[in-house]
């Protein structure tokens, strides 16, 4: 299990719950109605990166913190 930073675009987020639904231990909604991370460390890496996917515009970002990687979205080269 990789050490991930998660982050969330707030101005981007548009409130569709689906990271939610998908690691609820990790994402929850704040009071605005947008995606925040409770957990970091709430769920499996690779449903932390299903969640990041569900979202419909790309408002979540991760970084693998070890390598400074970023898993998704991919990198524009």
């Amino acid at each position: 299990m990789a050490r991930l930073k998660i982050t969330v675009n707030k101005t981007r987020c548009i409130s569709s719950g689906d990271c939610t639904e998908t690691a609820p231990a990790v994402f929850q909604l704040d009071a605005d109605g947008k995606s925040d991370v409770v957990n970091p460390t709430g769920a499996a890496d690779s449903l932390i990166l299903s969640a990041a996917r569900s979202c419909p515009v790309k408002a979540i970002t991760v970084v693998d913190e070890d390598s400074g990687t970023q898993l998704f979205p991919p990198p524009k080269k």
